[in-house]
Formats: structure tokens, sequence, C-alpha cells
């Protein structure tokens, strides 16, 4: 079954413009309901609309979305439907296994007897390095500088790849390390709001701009009313190949927004308001979609920072849909104006503009409730979680709860002898410090959250100011940083003349990225560190950032709060986190007067007034004129001008990946799988984090034999996210959870029996042991297995395991569509089975009988056990799957359409 023609052609209009013709869908005239739907659903819509072939995308999909209303609910009448974003977009950690598969299928299509050149992203996609820098230098004017270098030094092997990939893939940017966070760049700089894309007769294509993404926070960029969401990278990489994705139609949660934020609050006191509302709620799996008149009141850096923190709250997407504020916006990042008129001609004849203070325009949702942006107030949220907020008056009372409190997400079980710990040091200026529960040891402004935001960046600048003419200081231990998002921020924070009064307390910029956010916050000095180990203290992280979860931030920082940029100055100068900012001064000024919080507190009108004049579009010319540049080390490392890559045999950071040998140009005959072997028996609930490799490399692992034989020394190991781009590496981290529960084996941990000797091995050297047995293997689960964050090494690492079949009870949806976009075939057990009621131990040799021909979604088909025999759903769910399985996965359906 191959793609056929648009049947929604009839609906293409047209307007012409300075000469040009545009084309685009008049979605208003495909049905008279069109108007009920929320916005973000009409961006749905209209991609199918546009891409129905009636194979990837059906007209049943256009149907499906057409028939959105109030009344769906997820879990009891579930839509399906295929959805084609209009572009990509990744960051390095999850960037580098995409461009390494593009790479290497380059290879694979020479290998084929055909041109590599071919290979190249068939929609946009756009890759920045901003997950490498971290904050080994901090509070020295150099610390940019000394970072940045050894980030070089750290990442060599994969920037120099990288750079390779920008010069040699078409459609493809690769934004060099230091220009900025990724979602920060997609917003000042990537989003293009409306695609326009040449037509073949000369006119041009209108519609709506959309993507995914490789990172969870992807959600960003809804704030512009580009509607977009995070991806596993196996899906990622199907959209870079022009295929759709798979998604259940979402319930509509409408988030009304009325009146007007206090003069004192920020953009970040809102968004953790709204992060603990709507995680009380419950919205996981749905779309949260903004109206209201309060909107209007918010510009766009605040929506995008209530978007940013979508999976916080749960949602698929935070979305705000465009208005004339999104246009006005776009004219301050020197979009062009006629670009803008286009936009906004466009977006008038499909319905898509807002007006937010015009009711007659909300869309019918399926649950709707309001919040008043007149009750919200300065807060924080922590200990552990993004949605714990606490009112800042409340935080005294909070924290001491916590340090009495049960071990859990609000406590820390101190004994009540110990509440009083303290400890003290001597540091380099022969004063001595005391820390003590609540002492702040880390403040970092830092996360795309809140960087790209110029009203809480300058508001931090301006009480930095008035802090230090009050003469406030920082103490000297407390690791003080500044990362900006992107250069635009350094540019006004210097034309405002706030980056002194920064740099005088300690806020020096550290570099570019995502550096304390992600974990990335560097070393503790080690007398703080010995002082918190051997007191048992409770120390605090204050970051303004978008996740705290324990042991995120710093293995010594307990406690960690996320808060906006102007509290994570005042926290760092007050030095504890149980302050009573109304009560307790954080220092005197020159006359011995004591200095409060609310004395140095900017409002939101002084800081508008400032951000009025220094935030211009001249400045977003200069720094993204320059974006591909990059620094005088980016510019200076050596590539290859080659199509192909000159893969490094020694290299453990890159390496060729095994996907595509032994490939031919034919489809491989359609065989049973026979005498296969169980590799792992596992219950309900496993997830992708069982699943895929992530975090350090334990010492005692298969990886880290394999790197120590390549006489690479445990410090040098790094984590499974650096090394993604080595198959080597990942396949030996495939399972390697310590908490997998394997029932083949009696202790928790990544281990299996090889069943014909009766050996119990780590699970990679069991897999090992039956390939070169050539035994195939099988995983038989119980209920949801893939769930949790979708991962392409979940499915990625099974495949080089040898797994050719998982038989389980059910799946998440998107982890099953990973394993047959790997070739592997989800088997389903029927409705009242499961490996418990067929009495199936694992210990079984397993055969699975497939019709030679003739495959059709959600068949049964025979799977015999050592004499148990059962039917299993072939979980094949559409044409478009089984097209994949027979081609051995995607990737490889692509290389022979390629060659075709």
């Amino acid at each position: 079954m191959s793609a056929g023609a648009n049947p929604f052609a009839q609906f293409e209009k047209s307007f012409n413009q300075a000469g040009t013709t545009y084309k685009y869908f008049d979605l208003v005239s495909i049905d008279s309901k069109y108007d009920q739907l929320p916005y973000s659903i009409r961006v749905l819509l209209e991609s199918a609309v546009r891409n129905c072939d009636n194979f990837h995308i059906l007209e049943k999909d256009v149907q499906s979305i057409l028939g959105w209303s109030p009344a769906l609910k997820q879990g009891s009448n579930d839509v399906e439907v295929s959805f084609k974003p209009a572009r990509v977009i990744l960051q390095d950690f999850t960037g580098v296994p995409a461009v390494v598969d593009f790479a290497a299928m380059r290879d694979a299509v020479l290998d084929l007897g055909g041109n590599p050149e071919k290979i190249n992203p068939i929609c946009p996609a756009d890759l920045v390095i901003d997950h490498s820098v971290q904050v080994d230098f901090a509070r020295v004017p150099d610390a940019l500088s000394k970072n940045q270098t050894l980030e070089f030094e750290r990442n060599k092997e994969r920037f120099t790849f990288l750079k390779w990939g920008a010069k040699a893939f078409n459609n493809m940017l690769i934004v060099p390390p230091g220009s900025g966070i990724v979602h920060q760049v997609n917003l000042e700089y990537l989003a293009r709001v409306v695609f326009e894309n040449d037509a073949t007769d000369g006119s041009k294509i209108l519609y709506p701009d959309s993507v995914v993404g490789t990172d969870s926070h992807t959600t960003m960029i809804n704030g512009l009313g580009v509607l977009g969401w995070g991806v596993g990278g196996i899906e990622a990489e199907a959209v870079m190949l022009g295929q759709s994705i798979s998604m259940l139609l979402p319930e509509v949660i409408g988030y009304k927004l009325v009146g007007k934020l206090s003069p004192l609050v920020t953009s970040t006191d809102l968004v953790l308001t709204i992060t603990k509302h709507l995680r009380q709620l419950g919205v996981v799996g749905k779309f949260v979609e903004f109206y209201g008149p309060g909107v209007a009141e918010l510009s766009i850096a605040d929506r995008a920072t209530i978007s940013n923190m979508c999976p916080e709250y749960g949602a698929t997407v935070g979305y705000f849909p465009i208005d004339e504020n999104t246009l006005g916006y776009m004219k301050q990042t020197n979009r062009s104006e006629k670009k803008i008129d286009i936009i906004r001609e466009y977006l008038k004849a499909t319905q898509q503009l807002r007006d937010y203070a015009d009711a007659a325009q909300d869309p019918k949702f399926t649950q709707s409730i309001t919040l008043d942006l007149a009750t919200v107030v300065t807060s924080v949220s922590g200990p552990k979680r993004p949605h714990d907020r606490v009112s800042v008056s409340d935080m005294p009372e909070d924290f001491k709860s916590c340090l009495s409190s049960p071990v859990g997400f609000k406590g820390f079980a101190i004994a009540p002898e110990a509440r009083a710990a303290f400890g003290e040091f001597q540091w380099d200026d022969g004063k001595t410090y005391k820390l003590q529960h609540g002492s702040v040891v880390i403040a970092a402004i830092t996360s795309c959250t809140n960087t790209s935001n110029p009203s809480v960046m300058l508001g931090a600048g301006m009480l930095a100011k008035k802090a230090v003419e009050k003469g406030l200081t920082i103490l000297p231990y407390v690791k003080t940083s500044l990362s900006p998002g992107s250069g635009v921020v350094t540019y006004y924070l210097k034309e405002s003349g706030v980056i002194p009064y920064l740099e005088k307390l300690g806020f020096d910029i550290v570099g570019y990225g995502c550096m304390t956010c992600i974990g990335n916050s560097g070393p503790l000095d080690e007398n703080v560190v010995n002082t918190i180990e051997k007191n048992g203290l409770v120390c605090a992280g204050v970051l303004s950032g978008n996740r705290n979860f324990e042991g995120r931030i710093h293995p010594n920082t307990r406690a960690n709060y996320l808060a906006s940029p102007l509290l994570v100055i005042a926290y760092a100068i007050a030095g504890r986190v149980d302050i009573d900012f109304e009560k307790e001064p954080l220092g005197v000024d020159a006359n011995g007067k004591n200095v409060f919080l609310r004395d140095i507190w900017p409002t939101r009108n002084e800081i508008q007034e400032v951000e009025n004049k220094h935030v211009i579009p001249a400045m977003f010319q200069e720094v993204y004129s320059k974006i591909e540049l990059g620094s005088e080390d980016w510019q200076t490392l050596q590539v290859s001008d080659g199509k192909l890559f000159s893969w490094s045999n020694d290299s453990t950071y890159i390496k060729r990946p095994p996907f595509f040998e032994g490939m031919t140009r034919d489809l491989p005959k359609q065989q049973s799988i026979q005498k296969a072997r169980c590799l792992l028996f596992l219950g309900d609930s496993v997830t992708t984090d069982h699943i895929s490799p992530a975090g350090s490399i334990a010492r005692n692992s298969p990886a880290a034999r394999f790197l120590s034989d390549r006489s690479i020394t445990p410090r040098d190991f790094n984590s499974y996210g650096s090394r993604r781009g080595n198959d080597a590496i990942m396949s030996r981290g495939t399972f390697a959870n310590i908490r997998l529960v394997n029932k083949l084996v009696t202790k928790t941990g990544p281990r299996t029996v090889h069943i014909p000797s009766q050996e119990e091995l780590d699970i990679f050297d069991a897999a090992e042991r039956y390939r070169e047995e050539g035994t195939p293997l099988v995983l038989v689960v119980g209920k949801d297995y893939g769930s949790g964050s979708s991962r392409d090494w979940a499915a990625k690492g099974p495949f080089l395991l040898g797994v050719k079949a998982v038989i389980a009870e059910s799946y998440e949806r998107i982890h099953r569509s990973n394993l047959v976009g790997m070739g592997i075939i989800p088997l389903q057990f029927l409705p009242g089975q499961s490996a418990e009621t067929l009495n199936l131990n694992g210990r079984e040799l397993y055969n699975i009988s497939l019709p030679e021909s003739g495959l059709k979604p959600g068949q049964k088909v025979q799977v015999e056990a050592d004499g148990t025999v059962f039917e299993a759903i072939l979980r094949f769910d559409t044409e478009v799957d089984i097209t994949y399985y027979r081609n051995g996965g995607i990737l490889n359906y692509m290389i022979r359409k390629m060659l075709s």
C-alpha cells in the first residue's frame, strides 16, 4: 500500500500580497463546527488535511479530529490519530544518536549502490548544543571562558561529529555550543509561527508551525502559539524522515485567566501557582489551552515561562493561541514586517488569530477552570518537587516542618536533637563561616524557564543594583552563577547597566546552556562539602529552573527550591532559605539602617520601563546573524568536507551502529520465530527508565568493563547520556537499572539466567551468549510495558541485544510504536490471559508462527512455549506498521525508499 492523492485538495484557497500568491487550506469551509474546536486542535486538523494521503494520514484521521468534542474522555473512548509536525528540534545529548543514524544510513545507501547524498532530513531539523557545559568555575571574571574551554576538552569528539553533520546534511541547522539554550533559541529565532514553503508553480504554501523535540521542555514554544511537545528519538527521526507519528486525540482543558498580577509578583510566581494547581487537577496526557482577558496582560515571555513548565504540571502542551501580542513579539525579535503581515492575513483567513478579550471566540473545552491573577503571591517550589509551591511568607515554617517530617517529598526526618546542628569551616579569606540546616550553598540564575524572560532577568539586575548600593553582599562560599539562555540576555543586561552589580554579588556569566538546571552545577568547595556531610546538614540550592528532584541539582543540596531570578539573589544574600523576609533584614546599609527585601525589590512597572528601552530588535539581529559561527574553539574544529563520516574504531563516543549490517535492496523474507529463549521475564509497569541506559556508568557493569578494556579510567567514564552515539556502550547499558525485577533471578538488578547453562549473568553477557549460539530472544512482560518518557534506546537497546519479539499484557502506546520502528514484533496476550494464567515461567522455548505473506493489522498469531499453545494479538495497528516491520524498521524502510 502506498500514498495517494489528497482528497481535500478542493479546500485549497489563496490570496495575493505584493505580487505573490499564497496558498492555504480553508479549514473554515470544511465543517460548520470548526469555530467550536479549541485552537490547539485546529493545528492538528490543518496538518491532517494538508498531509492526507490515505497511507500515513487517513481521511479517518481528519474526520476524527473534526469530530473532537468536550465529551471525549481519555481511557474510555480513546481515538488514535496520526500527526505530521512541521519540524523537529533536538538538543545535543538526544540529537547525537539521530545524526549518527543519518550518517549510518548514508553508508548503507552507498553500500547498496545508491546515492548517499539523498539521505537528509525531509522536514526541517534544528539541533542546539546546550547540554554539555557545566559550572566548574564561578564567581571569577573569566568563569565563562574557563567553563567553555573545559566543555570543549570533554566533548571534542561529539562536537567534531556534530560540526561535520552541520556541513554534510541539508535541511539541518546545528547551533554551536555557547549560543544559548535550545528552547530559548527556538523562541527567539528558530520558530516560524507560520511556515512559508515554495510550491512547484511558483506560489507559496502557508501552514501553522508545529514541532516535536527530543527534550521534554520543547513545550515552551506553545507560549508563542506554536504547537509542540517532547518525543523520543525514534519518533523524532521518523518525523525528520517525513513520517507521521501516532497520538491519542486529547482532552483539552480550558484554563481561563482573569484580572492582573500584583506589581510585586513575577511570571515565575505565576507559573509555580499554575503548576501546583494543574498537578492537583490531573492533566497528564491532556492539552491545556489558555484563554480569557488575563492572557492579554501577559507578555509572550510570560506565556513561554508557563508553557515551559508543562512537563511539571503533566500536560502534553500548555497552549497560548496566537494574538496580536504574539505578532508584536515577532517584531521585537527582528522577524520581518512583511512576514508578519502574511502571517496575520493567513491566521485571520483560517480563524487562528485570537482576541482574548472577545469571549465570542472562546471554543468548547473538555473542562474549564479559572485563575484570578490578582491572587498570585510571591512563591518558591520545593524542596524536592516543582509542583510543591510555597508562599515565600510561609517558607520559615514550611522548611522547619520539612526538617521534622518523615522522609518524603516534604520531609527529611531530622531527629529533634539534630535540628540545631551546625558546622564551621575556614574560607580562603581566613574567616570562619557557619553552615546549618537551610543554609544556601548554590544560587543559580539558570534555565530557559526564566532566562528567556526579560522582565525577571532585568528585575534581577535591578534588584542587584539596589542591593549593592545598599552595601549588601553574598557570603563567599555560596556558589552563585548566571547562565543566560541566549546572547540577547547578555546584550540587554549590559545595555541596561546592571551587569557590574550582578558581578559584584558574584553572579558572573558562567556559560550559555542549561547548566545547573539539568544538574551541571559543578563541584562545591571541599570545605563546604565536608562540613555538610560531617554534620548531616540539609543545605539548600536556589535556582530559577524547572526541576528540583532530589539529587538532581547537586548531591550535597538535599533541599532545592525553584524561584524567580530576583528571589535567587535575595536568598543568596540572606544565606538561608528559612528567613522571614517581612520581619528579618537582609543586612544593614552604610548608616547602620536595616535593609529589608522590600527596600530593594523593583515593581513590574519599573522593570517594564527598562525593558521597553533596552530590549529592541537590533539586539536580536546582532546576536542571531552570527548564530552559526560559534566560538573560536568551534571555528577552529577541523572536520572533513566529505558527505560520508569517517568513523574511528577507537572512539568510545561515536560509532557506526550495526542497524543496517547485512541489509539488501530487496525485502527480507518474512519468517516465523523459532526456538527463541526468554531473555527477561518481567512484571507490570516496566518503564523506559528500567530499559534505557541513563545516568552514571556503574563501575561493575558491562559498559564499565568495555571502557576499562580500552584503558579509560572510571574518572573519565562520563555518563550514558554523553555516550548515546556509541551503540557498544548503550547496548551494554540496556536493562542496567538496579531496580529491575526479573523473575528469572532471585535478586533485584540487571541480571538474568542463561537458560541452557543455568548460569546467572549480566543481561548483556547473557544476550551475547545467546547470539553466539544463534538463538533469537523474546521478552515476556506484564501490563503497561514501556510506560514513562519516550526513549529511543528503550527500543534500540533490546534490538541490539537480539530481541525479536515482546509478549506483553499491554503496552504504553508510544513505546509499542518505537518497537515497531526498530523491527521488533509487539505481541499482546488475549484479554484475560497472561504469563501467569498460561503457567509460563520464562524458561520455555518459544515458537511464534507468522504467515509468509498477508500480515494484517491486529491479527492473531499462534505462540507455542514448551507445549503450551496460545494465541496472541499482533500489535501492528496500521498498514504503516506492517510496512516498517517488513523492511526491518523505519530506518531500513527509508533507505529502500531512497533507492527506488
